[in-house]
C-alpha cells in the first residue's frame, strides 16, 4: 500500500525526499493518513493538524516531552519519535566531553603559561551510563577501545558490552564506583530531578557528571552546590536547566564545569538521522509493519 503522507507545516525538502524514497506520496494535509511533522514547539500546532484520517505521526526529535506533557501523544493515531536516530552523534559528543574532562582541556586550552599537569587518563575508568537507548548503546561501543568498565542503567535487561546492568529504579547503585556518570535517559515525569543533592553525595569526590540528555534531569542548584563544595569533581553539560543558560549564572563561573550549547547532535547528523527514520517508517507504514521509535503515552517516551 502506498502511504499518503503530509510533510509540514514546514515543507522541508529533505523530509519530502525521504518520504518519496520510501515510495510514499506527499499530499496535502486533508488527504493525508500520516504526518511527518516539522514545525514549532507549540503542541497546539500539531494538535490542530490531526484529523480523523490520520493514523500515524512522526515527530522530529528524540525527546518528546513537550508533546507528552501537553497530552498530544496517543495510541490512535500512533506517534513515533526519532529516538535512536541520533545516538551515534550524541554519543561521540559525550565521549569528547569525557576526554576533555579527563585531560582538563577546559582549563589547559585557555592557559597563557605553563602550569601543573593535572590531567588523567580516561582509559580504564569506570563509567555509569544512566539510560541505555540509542545514545547509551552507541557510547558503550565507543568506549570499548578505552577498556572502561561500564555500569549500564537500563530496564531492557541487556546492554552489550556492559560489565554490570542495574535497573532504572536502582540507578543510585551505579553511582558510587563511577569516575564518570553519563546521563542519557529520556525526560519524563519520573526522571525529572533524578540527580540532586542525594545523588551527588553518593558519587566519588573526583567523579564527573556528563549530561547529554535534558537539563531537567538535574537539579541545577544542587549541582552548583556540589561543585562549589568539591563533593563531585566536575560537570560536563550539553544541556542545562534553564536553557539556554543565562548570562551570570553560577555554572558559567565554576572552573570545574564544561558547557556546550546543546550542540551534541550536529545539523548534518540531525537531518541524516531524521531522514533515515522517516524513510524507514514510511516504508513500514505502507507495509503494515511495526514502526521504529514508537512512543508510549503511558511512559512518555
Amino acid at each position: 500500500m502506498t502511504a499518503a503522507v503530509h510533510v509540514g507545516p514546514a515543507p522541508v525538502p529533505v523530509l519530502i525526499d525521504a518520504v518519496r524514497r520510501a515510495g510514499g506520496d506527499v499530499v496535502p494535509l486533508e488527504q493525508a493518513e500520516a504526518i511527518v511533522y516539522y514545525g514549532s514547539d507549540d503542541p497546539a500546532e500539531l494538535r490542530s493538524m490531526i484529523h480523523g484520517r490520520i493514523r500515524w505521526v512522526q515527530l522530529p526529535h528524540a525527546g518528546i516531552e513537550r508533546w507528552a506533557d501537553a497530552g498530544v501523544i496517543t495510541d490512535d493515531p500512533v506517534f513515533t519519535a526519532a529516538a535512536g536516530s541520533y545516538g551515534p552523534a550524541v554519543a561521540e559528543h559525550a565521549l569528547a566531553l569525557m576526554l576533555a574532562a579527563a585531560r582538563n582541556l577546559h582549563r589547559h586550552a585557555s592557559a597563557t603559561q605553563w602550569g601543573v599537569n593535572d590531567s588523567r587518563e580516561l582509559a580504564g575508568s569506570t563509567v555509569a551510563i544512566v539510560g541505555c537507548g540509542g545514545i547509551g548503546r552507541a557510547l558503550i561501543r565507543l568506549l570499548e577501545p578505552f577498556g572502561c568498565p561500564i555500569v549500564a542503567v537500563t530496564d531492557r535487561g541487556e546492554a552489550p558490552g556492559a560489565a554490570r546492568i542495574v535497573p532504572r529504579a536502582r540507578y543510585r547503585e551505579a553511582l558510587p564506583e563511577a569516575a564518570y556518570v553519563v546521563v542519557a535517559a529520556p525526560a519524563t515525569p519520573g526522571t525529572r530531578g533524578m540527580f540532586g543533592a542525594g545523588e551527588f553525595d553518593l558519587m566519588r569526590s573526583d567523579a564527573w557528571l556528563v549530561n547529554v540528555s535534558r537539563g531537567g534531569l538535574v537539579v541545577t542548584d544542587d549541582l552548583v552546590a556540589a561543585l562549589r563544595e568539591g563533593r563531585i569533581g566536575g560537570a560536563a553539560l550539553d544541556v542545562t536547566d534553564p536553557e539556554p543558560l543565562p548570562a551570570g549564572h553560577p555554572l558559567w563561573e565554576l572552573e570545574n564545569v564544561l558547557i556546550t550549547p546543546h550542540s551534541a547532535n550536529p545539523r548534518p547528523a540531525y537531518w541524516r538521522g531524521l531522514a533515515e527514520r522517516v524513510t524507514a517508517n514510511v516504508r513500514r507504514f505502507g507495509e503494515g509493519a511495526p514502526l521504529e521509535g514508537r512512543v508510549s503515552p503511558e511512559q512518555g517516551f
